[in-house]
């Protein structure tokens, strides 16, 4: 949605639920991204590649290293049990991290 299409994203956890946060759903639908038929995805789907960069969110030894050429940390910690208010705002953290990654790559 912020990179354009000469990126690839990947999205993973380290201990995924099965299932999206509906919360995650609901908060990207108010931006225009609809999330819903998106699936809740462990680190062992990820592709067997080395990547450009990789970014976690503050999971600190529960991250296995990922081969990547780069990496961040950016200690968001998992806003699933946050108010509807409170995970709007890690929205935007999160994409205003987004659009500073891309400019910098």
């Amino acid at each position: 949605m912020l990179v354009g299409p000469n990126v690839e994203v990947y999205s993973a956890g380290s201990r995924p639920s099965g299932r999206v946060n509906p919360k995650a759903i609901e908060s990207m639908k108010e931006i225009g991204y609809d999330l819903s038929m998106h699936a809740s995805k462990s680190l062992d789907d990820l592709p067997a590649v080395k990547f450009d960069c990789a970014v976690t969110m503050g999971c600190g030894d529960e991250c296995p290293l990922l081969r990547a050429k780069a990496r961040v940390d950016w200690g968001i910690h998992d806003p699933k049990h946050l108010s509807v208010e409170e995970f709007r705002a890690v929205r935007e953290l999160i994409a205003g991290k987004v659009r500073d990654l891309v400019a910098a790559l």
